[in-house]
């Protein structure tokens, strides 16, 4: 459809598509499976040009605004829940009370303000000691993914709940630090429950132009607004100004450099599409630890199959999904961290973003099973 001129949408009609799987029009290719989501009068004379073309099609979600209705399976949110959606301010309330109740385990700290003048910050989860290995793990860098919060969320409330229980967790407790971030872009999340449910980018304003945000993953020092990223500020795929332009990026990047000989692992969760990718997503070549990384995506995906079955593809990023420069995986990679790992959680398209909240809990139980297996081995070779 997109690739030919006789079917090519009009202006008009492109700019109502939101691309969800790939993130953009510019990393289609042809043959892919392509997820979108139109707007309007405009959905009919899409999908009269796509039956028109004869390509094959689903429709995945019939009424989206309907969808979102159902995601949240009540509209009580008075108290913080792990197998809720929570919103900013219960996260942000939840970072500080859970690091009190827990001193021996788990810290906070400051770790910056965003463009609109919201905390950020992480928490540090880990039994104290000296001269110990960190893995970074953070969540809702886009903010329509809901789901990718609440399972950092659940990270800490597990690591709580398993130490002294649980064996293997104990150990990596003890012997591992965990820095959890569990939004970094707290303004684009906090608009996606008042403004726009699927809103992706930050909401930073970009000078002379009308159109807000940047997206924090196309946004590092990794063959910047290169393939997969765009120099328009309106593209849901916006590079920035420059690498590392965001408040919150910056942040990130200078957490991980001024950290660098603790930190082993970073792990960064995405939704959706069930993937465990790894560097490099902004070319084709391989790392050069491509096989140990490799392999260790293979056994952590098997890892997690075997609570509800759920199958996960595996693979560097860039052949495994799409091209994409910019993103914090393949930055961290060259920056010095070796186990640099994107997840891509629950599901395939049927809820897309929109996942109900009746699968947070089967979701982050399972992602667990992954995370303590790359943590594993991160210990034991790092």
């Amino acid at each position: 459809l997109l690739c030919e001129p006789k079917t090519y949408p009009t202006q008009k009609q492109a700019e109502t598509l939101d691309f969800w799987v790939p993130d953009t029009v510019l990393s289609i290719a042809e043959g892919d499976k392509v997820d979108f989501r139109v707007e309007g009068y405009v959905a009919y004379d899409v999908q009269a040009l796509i039956e028109h073309s004869g390509m094959p099609f689903e429709i995945m979600i019939e009424d989206v605004q309907l969808a979102v209705q159902r995601e949240q399976d009540s509209n009580i949110r008075a108290v913080h829940s792990y197998e809720k959606y929570n919103d900013i301010d219960t996260i942000n309330a939840w970072t500080g009370s859970i690091a009190e109740e827990n001193p021996d385990l788990v810290s906070r700290s400051f770790f910056t303000t965003s463009y609109e003048g919201r905390p950020v910050y992480l928490l540090k989860v880990g039994k104290s000691g000296s001269n110990k290995k960190a893995i970074f793990i953070d969540c809702g860098f886009h903010a329509r993914e809901w789901v990718t919060p609440a399972f950092c969320q659940w990270f800490v409330k597990e690591a709580i709940n398993s130490y002294g229980s649980d064996e293997e967790f104990t150990n990596l407790l003890d012997n591992l630090d965990f820095y959890i971030l569990p939004v970094l872009n707290v303004d684009g999340y906090a608009y996606s429950w008042t403004n726009d449910r699927l809103w992706r980018k930050t909401r930073s304003l970009n000078k002379n132009q009308k159109c807000v945000g940047t997206d924090p993953n196309r946004n590092f020092d990794a063959a910047w607004c290169t393939g997969g990223a765009s120099a328009s500020p309106c593209s849901t795929v916006y590079c920035g100004s420059t690498p590392e332009s965001e408040n919150e990026t910056k942040a990130l990047g200078d957490f991980i450099r001024n950290n660098l000989s603790s930190i082993k692992g970073y792990l960064t969760i995405h939704s959706y599409s069930q993937m465990l990718l790894f560097p490099y997503s902004y070319t084709n070549l391989r790392a050069k630890d491509h096989n140990e990384l490799n392999s260790l995506a293979k056994s952590a995906v098997e890892k997690l199959a075997t609570l509800h079955g759920t199958v996960y593809t595996y693979g560097p990023g860039g052949k495994t999904i799409y091209i994409s420069a910019g993103g914090s995986d393949d930055w961290a990679y060259d920056t010095g961290v070796k186990y640099s790992y994107t997840f891509e959680l629950r599901d395939l398209g049927t809820y897309g973003f929109l996942l109900p909240e009746s699968q947070i809990k089967d979701t982050c139980e399972e992602t667990m099973l992954a995370v303590k297996h790359i943590a594993e081995h991160i210990l034991n070779n790092a």
